[in-house]
């Protein structure tokens, strides 16, 4: 069967995008409405999501995927507005520094809830309907890249994106029988609103960052452009895999350039 090129195309399908508002989000759910999707952001910010709704021609809902009975709500109006959707991108999530030592039980499951628990639930219920109508789809999860090595400081946080890795492999398994394909993205650093103003400005597109092959960091648009290849049928023979939109970073495994000479070294040194 020869590649066509209309198979990126996402025409006629409908997307719901998690923590939509803003960043990678913001990101994936313009590119995926950029190249057909009608496309439905679900978000706790009240401002952000109207804003990008608008912006987009999005539709905006204010909800908390954390919670069960706000996922349900979602979904029923995404259902009702819009039709069924067969694409869901889980991106919402959230991270802080929390020290082993010092990580609370409220700390860890704030960061459960906010990172792993809200994939569960969209997934399921999104699932659940396309088995019902007997209709394929495409669930991509956002991890990290601090799913898949270690983050001193942020072990709840790194415990869950690994969750987030192991449950993607398990769904798509579960999933394969009802032509329903689940994958996840995993970035490094990606310039957003948020990394910006946490670097008080200097983190811009062209900042050299040596710790990661490609030294730069990331755009939003780059991760948008793996989730369209995901979401589309040009991926139709893809599921349960991680792929690392990080510029190499999970390939180095800790292999540097040298600032000096550009050469690779084993750590910074």
């Amino acid at each position: 069967m020869a590649i066509d090129t209309s198979d990126i195309l996402l025409t006629g399908r409908v997307a719901v995008v998690t923590g939509g508002g803003e960043g990678i989000g913001r990101g994936v759910a313009e590119g995926l409405a950029a190249f057909g999707a009608s496309v439905a952001i679900w978000e706790s910010n009240v401002e952000t999501c109207t804003s990008t709704a608008e912006a987009i021609g999005a539709l905006g809902i204010v909800a908390d995927v954390r919670d069960s009975e706000q996922v349900d709500a979602a979904l029923a109006r995404t259902a009702t507005e819009l039709g069924t959707p067969s694409i869901l991108v889980n991106n919402a999530g959230g991270v802080f520094n929390s020290p082993l030592l010092d990580t609370t039980e409220n700390g860890w499951d704030a960061l459960y809830r906010s990172n792993l628990r809200h994939v569960l639930l969209c997934t399921q219920r999104v699932a659940r309907r396309l088995v019902a109508a007997g209709l394929p789809g495409s669930v991509i999860n956002v991890t990290s890249i601090e799913g898949a090595r270690a983050a001193p400081g942020y072990a709840a946080y790194a415990a869950a994106k690994a969750g987030v890795i192991n449950y993607t492999k398990t769904a798509a398994l579960e999933l394969a029988p009802h032509h329903i394909r689940v994958n996840a993205l995993a970035p490094d650093l990606t310039l957003t609103e948020g990394l910006v103003a946490l670097s008080g400005g200097r983190m811009q597109q062209d900042a050299v960052t040596p710790g990661i092959p490609m030294n730069r960091a990331g755009h939003v648009d780059e991760m948008a452009g793996a989730a369209v290849f995901l979401a589309s049928d040009m991926s139709s023979y893809i599921t349960g895999q991680t792929i690392h939109v990080d510029g190499g970073t999970h390939a180095a495994s800790g292999w540097y350039h040298n600032p000096q000479t550009g050469d690779y070294q084993l750590g910074p040194g």
